[in-house]
């Protein structure tokens, strides 16, 4: 039987998870359906209910239960205090009005960042982002044990790495991925004018469905909806929810955002119920929950053995469209390396590159190296070095991501890229395990791959730290050779590049 204390622990980090719950679900109705009108009040709300389950989780009895939580735990019991000792170590740190402000900021600052986008405005923006990096700085300087500020961001996000680290791992990242784009950019290209040829967005949407079904996802604990920028969010192990955009000019980007976001949402329903309403309920960190989204949208869902079995149903859907069109030519088209404008249109190959643009433009913004004022600008000269194409404007430019106008400046990009890092990795490991899951992708079927991943993976939530994972499935720390090692196989193949 549970003891007292450890009941009244769960009790009150419960109540605390349903707060936060709540103002995850008003942020997912600001994102959805919320009307335009609806924007102030919605500010407010948000900002209420941040302060509530921060100065619930900072009461000093969460403390004292915490120090009073000992003798024989069981295995769940034990991780769950050393994830909530850490949490509350660094929650006690942020005063609860200064969260109350800044919720009501982040609220106005999306609002805005909904019209300014795709109106070209930054200098509507620009404001407001000022006093995002405001509200960042302050932040970060509740944590002056860190050596760079964006430390207390990646801390949080994707504990275990530092400004430090995550930098080398960018390094060595780089240096294998540049000649790889390099070679394939001096090839014959790729055409992805299949993709191009107007597509209905109702039957975009439609078509995904049953393909996330079949990865696994219960559309009886979530649903999916349109938004400006998709994502995935959770309010319960029963209700986990995803959203997708789509563009008729592009038959990707729907599909493979749908996938992506899918990804999110089987990590997070895969998650032993006994967590429900607990902080072990959760996804481990950044870098391992992106590591299943790319998973799934990326080794998965552009693979060929995917699409052998996928692409005559896409033929019947779109018959008009893709009639003339072979399965080589479209696996090549939704393959095709490309240096682009937009990150989450990025290929495999350039996409680590748009991150890692990101993460320095978010250090010199934090240690005051850059200011808002000169963002686009600096945006713009590292599109021109690092890919070789400039932003038009700054819709496509450094209004593009929906991140640092929804949420702080800092800690968010790295994650990306380690989860590329971690998804090639965990792929290995599960196919070490189950040599059949490529022949079984073939056939349309999802099963024993998800299952893998929900033994070593889902099931545990926060259970183990990335590193801990790592260990415990690849059997070893963060490697970038074995995503190195992928792409550099699947594209040289497919652009001849040894030939």
């Amino acid at each position: 039987m549970e003891n007292v204390t450890l009941h009244d622990l769960k009790t009150r980090l419960t109540e605390v998870s349903d707060l936060s719950n709540v103002n995850y679900l008003l942020g997912w109705d600001q994102s959805t359906y919320m009307p335009e009108g609806g924007g102030d009040a919605r500010a407010r709300q948000m900002a209420l209910l941040g302060r509530l389950a921060h100065e619930r989780f900072i009461d000093p009895a969460i403390g004292r239960l915490l120090d009073s939580a000992n003798g024989d735990l069981s295995e769940d019991d034990a991780a769950l205090i050393r994830l909530v000792r850490r949490q509350y170590e660094r929650a006690i740190r942020v005063p609860a009005a200064f969260v109350a402000e800044m919720e009501a900021h982040l609220a106005k600052t999306y609002n805005a960042w909904t019209a300014a986008r795709p109106a070209n405005d930054f200098a509507r923006m620009r404001p407001l982002l000022e006093r995002t990096l405001e509200f960042s700085r302050r932040y970060a300087a509740f944590f002056p044990h860190a050596a760079h500020p964006i430390d207390a961001f990646i801390e949080e996000g994707d504990y275990g790495m530092t400004a430090e680290t995550v930098a080398r791992v960018f390094a060595e990242l780089r240096a294998g991925l540049v000649p790889l784009v390099s070679a394939i950019a001096a090839a014959p290209p790729i055409s992805d004018q299949p993709l191009r040829r107007g597509y209905s967005g109702d039957a975009q949407l439609a078509f995904g469905l049953p393909i996330i079904r079949a990865f696994g996802y219960d559309f009886a604990r979530g649903r999916q909806d349109l938004t400006h920028h998709p994502f995935m969010t959770k309010f319960s192990n029963g209700d986990v929810r995803i959203t997708t955009r789509f563009r008729e000019d592009d038959l990707g980007d729907a599909l493979f955002s749908t996938l992506h976001e899918a990804g999110h949402a089987l990590y997070e329903q895969g998650i032993n119920p006994a967590y429900d309403g607990l902080p072990l309920d959760s996804g481990t960190s950044n870098g391992v929950h992106e590591s299943q989204s790319r998973l799934w949208e990326n080794l998965v869902g552009r693979s060929e053995g995917f699409w052998t079995h996928t692409y005559p149903s896409l033929q019947t859907a779109f018959p008009t469209q893709l009639s003339d069109v072979s399965l080589d030519q479209f696996y090549r088209a939704i393959n095709r390396v490309q240096p682009s404008l937009v990150r989450v249109d990025a290929d495999e190959v350039t996409y680590n590159l748009h991150v890692m643009i990101r993460f320095d433009l978010e250090m010199q913004l934090l240690d005051g190296r850059l200011s808002i004022a000169d963002l686009p600008a600096a945006w713009n000269a590292r599109y021109t070095s690092d890919l070789g194409v400039t932003p038009p404007d700054d819709t496509d430019g450094c209004l593009q991501d929906v991140h640092w106008y929804g949420g702080l400046i800092g800690g968010a990009f790295q994650g990306y890229t380690l989860g590329n890092i971690m998804s090639a990795q965990f792929w290995n490991a599960a196919l070490a395990a189950q040599p059949g899951i490529p022949d079984e992708i073939g056939r349309g079927e999802f099963g024993t791959l998800r299952g893998w991943l929900t033994d070593n993976i889902y099931r545990h939530g926060s259970k183990y730290t990335a590193d801990e994972l790592l260990q415990r499935i690849a059997g070893g720390a963060l490697d970038v050779n074995p995503l190195l090692d992928y792409l550099t196989t699947k594209y040289s193949a497919l652009y001849q590049l040894n030939g």
